[in-house]
């Protein structure tokens, strides 16, 4: 795959799609590649995030409680991890590979230098993640609101 290929790829991330080009050049080009064997654990549930990761090829399922039960399939070009580029925490989820796949990891360290190097691009980014937590809340409201 060309720079260029995974920069579109990039492009079609929610995320990513706000970053100006320059951004997502840096971006693409910074990435540690990280190769999974069926079955190898990308993280537990529990662990300190440290940053987020890229399916890019493969699949990855996402399961709670310790439980081998997979919840969720992510599939490639998807983000997993996307609030632990911007803030510490604990990982709600145990992500396991469930086939050969191959990820790309994006620290937040870097992350945050990114964002300081391209002041629009982290004003986009700072809205996407308001509107996110915007609908987060509404759809909690709304699934509290008492019925007539």
């Amino acid at each position: 795959m060309t720079l260029d290929d995974e920069i579109e790829n990039l492009r079609r991330i929610p995320l990513f799609a706000a970053f100006e080009p320059a951004a997502l050049q840096m971006l693409a080009f910074s990435l540690e590649t990280r190769l999974l064997r069926g079955g190898d654990v990308l993280f537990q549930q529990g662990e300190t995030s440290d940053g987020g990761f890229v399916l890019i090829l493969g699949s990855v399922g996402l399961s709670t409680n310790g439980e081998n039960e997979v919840s969720h399939v992510i599939r490639p070009w998807a983000l997993i991890g996307e609030m632990a580029l911007v803030a510490p925490s604990r990982r709600p989820v145990t992500a396991r590979a469930l086939e050969p796949s191959t990820v790309l990891k994006i620290a937040r360290p870097f992350f945050h230098q990114l964002l300081e190097q391209h002041p629009a691009t982290a004003t986009r980014v700072r809205d996407f993640f308001r509107e996110r937590l915007v609908g987060f809340t509404r759809a909690a409201a709304s699934d509290l609101a008492v019925p007539d």
